[in-house]
């Protein structure tokens, strides 16, 4: 059972929710971590110039599974840093209530580095566009490759992943739904059906 003061509002709306599928459990997704870390040095010909950047929430816990893994595979740590775009969001003004606001956490020097920048979950790019905005406020990274836990199409930018854990299509009506074990209780990924009954 998840501690009261874990209980954050969205995981009420969340039960009320209509699940269509459990699309991926926790040996999915820790196979998923195994799969994207061999790829990230694969592709980078091992983890020399490599950075860590993960995307207030989730993203933050995935970028730490990330670093782990890396740890056990290359016996090497990282820098690894936390990014919250928030104030860097196109619709920061535009919303009624106030964003919770947190701080970003980088306390290493990003330039001519190569970010593996990471987050739960690709939609629109919106999210994405702000964290770039974000990177670049910091420095100049030699290069910034993107991972996400899940791709669920409906792009309205120009943005796309480098690694994907999974690509899961999903209609207007419906939505993912990334569980993390460090707030959530549990690892998972959920396909919601939105549809008003």
């Amino acid at each position: 059972m998840i501690p009261p003061r874990q209980i954050a509002k969205e995981d009420f709306f969340y039960l009320l929710m209509n699940i269509k599928s459990k699309i991926v459990d926790s040996s999915g997704m820790n196979r998923i971590i195994t799969r994207i870390a061999h790829e990230i040095l694969e592709r980078n010909k091992g983890s020399n110039n490599l950075v860590l950047m993960g995307m207030r929430t989730r993203g933050e816990f995935l970028a730490k599974r990330i670093f782990d893994k890396i740890k056990e595979i290359e016996k090497i740590e990282l820098p690894f840093g936390i990014l919250d775009v928030t104030l860097y969001r196109d619709d920061f003004r535009m919303r009624l209530k106030q964003p919770e606001v947190s701080v970003s956490d980088i306390t290493f020097d990003i330039n001519d580095k190569d970010i593996i920048l990471i987050d739960d979950v690709l939609y629109t790019g919106r999210t994405v566009r702000s964290a770039l905005n974000a990177i670049m406020d910091l420095g100049r990274p030699t290069t910034i490759q993107l991972f996400v836990l899940v791709d669920r199409g409906h792009r309205e930018l120009p943005i796309r992943a480098d690694y994907v854990g999974k690509n899961i299509p999903t209609s207007i009506d419906e939505e993912v739904k990334v569980k993390m074990n460090e707030i959530d209780s549990e690892d998972a990924i959920y396909l919601i059906d939105t549809k008003e009954s």
